[in-house]
């Protein structure tokens, strides 16, 4: 009974808002949650401060937000990116990795 209820109160708020503003939320959420999902942690040893990333693998990352995750801010021409798991600090130009870390210990 108590799921019901809730899904009819669920149902009266969505039913008061704008539809474009349904499907916004709905549509963000989706994605978040797909990002996670299909990044599993892979330990890279070559991943070291003062070593370079190789492109590629710069490339297949995700630039994240490094408030939501809690991360330093990135310096002038750095960026934090999700890749095989880990969050890397690295300069966009060079690859120089300035920091990794583990991304399930940064959540």
């Amino acid at each position: 009974m108590k799921g019901l209820r809730k899904a009819i109160a669920l149902a009266m708020v969505c039913a008061s808002l704008p539809l474009g503003t349904v499907f916004a939320q709905e549509h963000r959420d989706d994605r978040r949650d797909d990002h996670h999902d299909t990044h599993r942690y892979v330990r890279h040893d070559e991943w070291r401060k003062g070593e370079h990333m190789r492109r590629e693998d710069w490339d297949r990352g995700q630039r994240i937000d490094y408030h939501r995750y809690h991360l330093q801010r990135p310096p002038r021409g750095y960026e934090w990116r999700e890749v095989d798991g880990n969050y890397v600090l690295g300069a966009i130009a060079t690859g120089l990795i300035a920091s990794t870390i583990i991304a399930s210990s940064a959540r």
